[in-house]
């Protein structure tokens, strides 16, 4: 199934009209969501006794529904493994649109981390998309997203006469900075847990480098670099003005992202989250290069970058908060100019500590995210349904899910925790999956029926809560 991301899943908004599908799923409509064991994609003997530990915690039933349709999500439909040159290889579709997003992929995996050293095909798992990311980084630093096939023009509808240097096996090619941090916190990720070093061979530690370089690049120090992007599209955030090279900066040393994670074009190409994200991820990946290949060259050049970024953040990247005192910023152009504002997409102001990129109890962090969860973020909702953030990729009054589990995992208070749930229970349409957004007034106006890393991060949130709360599942919402 192929659409743009943007587009609007109308049929459900139609059964809604109908009253064919209600806002939660009644008792007799609670019946698992789940493909049949023999038509799933992938199974792990740990993962299912993970769903059977945690759901046993869960004492308000449509809550464990939920668990148990989103969690495995992931494995069940979106994981396709085979090998490549003897290696393991591990291809993770987005959901609903055929295509592996670097960011999404180790997104959608991160919740069974903690599990790998409990099974042999799980951690196998892992190997290959460690190593299938660093094939694809190596194929374009400057992708976001590839097909399987590396030898094959993207099969993206939108980005078929996409103005800028497509190479086969490229799906789209908008340049993120977080499209490379990510491999490089799942593979910090995973050398944590199990001190396997398999999959760090000369085909990863290439693709870490080229990564580095890619970022010194995007610094633009000594001129705009190679990359560019224009496409025809109705939606300006779609395509880069200035010949495809985007907004003019004042070059201080941060990092230009082009494009948000959400895929939207950045209105200041300092994207704040994503530079912080950058620091945390190069010193990751530098352990990595240090501890599993003994590349203490390798780790210092990671390392000096971070520190560079981290500095100029710390210089340029604090704006004012309204009330005396400071935030960070959500893109700044180095001239003095910039934006308070959150998207929903991890990196975001709000999702930092979720991927390392701050300390949850950092003060800094704490007056931003709240600041984000206000009415000082345009993109800020607060409906009949629930309230949360959304951004510019769907629209106005438009809340992600995304962004209400991200709270969750931020809260420290029993009461936010247990709201942030009561929410996301009731507005999955009645479908038994979390969805990239729905309208802050009906939750049956929905899009994407099918997105594995909404589904994929509220399971880690149940996990979470049942390990370090669980007193708060075992009370119906």
């Amino acid at each position: 199934m192929s659409f743009h991301r943007r587009d609007v899943m109308a049929g459900a908004g139609a059964l809604a009209v109908a009253g064919l599908m209600p806002a939660a799923a009644r008792a007799a409509d609670r019946v698992s969501k789940r493909p049949a064991p023999a038509q799933r994609n992938f199974t792990s003997p740990a993962i299912e006794a993970e769903i059977a530990r945690v759901k046993a915690k869960i004492a308000d039933p449509e809550l464990a529904w939920l668990f148990e349709n989103c969690y495995p999500n992931t494995l069940d439909t979106t994981v396709q493994t085979g090998t490549i040159d003897g290696k393991p290889d591990t291809f993770v579709l987005t959901g609903d649109i055929e295509a592996m997003w670097l960011r999404d992929s180790s997104a959608q995996v991160q919740p069974y981390v903690h599990l790998v050293a409990k099974d042999a095909k799980l951690k196998r798992l892992f190997q290959g998309l460690i190593q299938r990311q660093a094939r694809c980084i190596l194929i374009d630093p400057y992708a976001n997203a590839f097909d399987k096939d590396p030898t094959a023009p993207s099969r993206l509808e939108w980005s078929q006469t996409d103005q800028t240097e497509m190479k086969p096996g490229v799906a789209e090619r908008k340049w993120e900075i977080d499209s490379l941090c990510y491999p490089m916190r799942l593979s910090h990720e995973y050398w944590k847990r199990t001190r396997d070093k398999a999959p760090f061979d000369n085909i990863w530690s290439r693709a870490m480098a080229l990564a580095v370089e890619t970022f010194r690049v995007q610094q633009r120090k000594e001129g705009p670099g190679p990359y560019h992007f224009q496409r025809k599209a109705l939606a300006p955030t779609d395509s880069l003005m200035l010949g495809g090279y985007g907004s003019p900066t004042k070059k201080i040393g941060l990092i230009h992202s082009m494009f948000r994670p959400s895929d939207d074009a950045c209105l200041y190409p300092f994207l704040i989250p994503s530079n912080l994200f950058a620091v945390s991820a190069l010193r990751q990946m530098a352990t990595v290069q240090r501890e599993a290949r003994g590349d203490a060259k390798a780790a210092a050049e990671a390392e000096a970058l971070a520190a560079e970024v981290e500095g100029v953040l710390k210089q340029h990247a604090l704006v004012p908060d309204g009330a005396g005192g400071q935030v960070w910023a959500y893109e700044i152009d180095g001239f003095g100019n910039w934006v308070f504002m959150d998207d929903a997409n991890v990196p975001s102001l709000s999702g930092l500590a979720l991927i390392d990129a701050a300390d949850r109890n950092d003060p800094l962090f704490r007056r931003t995210a709240a600041l984000a969860w206000s009415e000082r973020n345009p993109y800020f909702f607060s409906g009949k349904a629930a309230e949360g953030i959304g951004g510019p990729h769907i629209g106005l009054d438009m809340i992600w899910p995304m962004s209400i589990i991200t709270r969750a995992m931020n809260a420290d208070d029993d009461a936010t925790i247990l709201q942030c749930l009561r929410w996301l229970k009731t507005t999955h349409g009645g479908t038994g999956f979390m969805h990239e957004s729905f309208n802050k007034d009906d939750p049956t106006n929905f899009t994407r029926s099918w997105f594995a890393w909404a589904n994929a991060l509220f399971g880690q949130l149940i996990v979470e809560i049942a390990d370090k709360r669980p007193a708060l599942l075992a009370q119906p919402l």
